[in-house]
């Protein structure tokens, strides 16, 4: 069974220890989503992807590096897989990796009211307490941070934040001191040079320009 581990308290949150983690294979999903015909979503991955994330003893001076390889691209259809390594878009020939590198992360804190809402109803005061009333957030298992750095497609390098929500922390049946997050961004494929499209004669183009992209998995100590 999998045991809590009670490591160290910030803003509300159980994080790991400082110390290196490495993105666990078995547990990870680097996906994206882009419309087609400007009327319905094609989702994909890529298979093969490393990430090392350093985190530090302040949680907000951690790092994250990742590498993913171009050529692992899936979207369940041979045929559109080819075209996309193909040089109309990744040009994986040339390019065989997509490469990303933090430059910062910031805590996002609560913003929906309904939290505050849940709180002052839990409070004796009711509703003649004030803001300085209310009682403590509960320590919780997950928490909202914005991770800003660089992302390198085709080449290109461009800035790009990700929405990480931090999934919390704990061991693992073997013992392993491992976190979970999941994680999203937008991004427009034209600005790193993935220009092909198709005009419709009914107006609009055969692929939209925003790909979104959809991360999720488990990061494992390493040392």
């Amino acid at each position: 069974m999998t045991v809590e581990r009670p490591v160290r308290e910030w803003n509300g949150l159980i994080i790991p220890d400082p110390g290196v983690y490495t993105l666990d294979d078995a547990h990870k999903r680097i996906g994206f989503v882009a419309q087609h015909m400007m009327v319905s979503p094609i989702r994909g991955e890529f298979a093969d992807g490393a990430a090392t994330i350093v985190v530090g003893t302040d949680p907000l001076r951690s790092s994250i590096s990742a590498t993913i390889r171009s050529a692992s691209i899936n979207t369940h259809h041979p045929e559109r897989d080819a075209h996309l390594s193909s040089a109309d878009f990744l040009d994986v020939a040339r390019h065989p990796t997509l490469e990303y590198r933090s430059t910062g992360i910031a805590w996002e804190a609560d913003s929906d009211p309904i939290f505050n809402w849940a709180r002052l109803r839990n409070n004796p005061l009711g509703r003649r307490g004030t803001v300085a009333d209310l009682p403590p957030a509960a320590t919780r298992a997950s928490g909202r941070f914005v991770i800003k750095g660089y992302l390198t497609i085709k080449g290109v390098t461009r800035p790009v934040d990700m929405h990480m929500e931090f999934g919390g922390a704990r061991r693992d049946p073997y013992g392993r001191e491992i976190f979970g997050f999941s994680a999203t961004a937008e991004i427009d494929r034209e600005d790193y040079g993935l220009i092909w499209n198709v005009m419709l004669e009914a107006g609009g183009v055969l692929v939209g320009k925003k790909v979104r992209i959809e991360l999720a998995g488990e990061a494992i100590r390493s040392s």
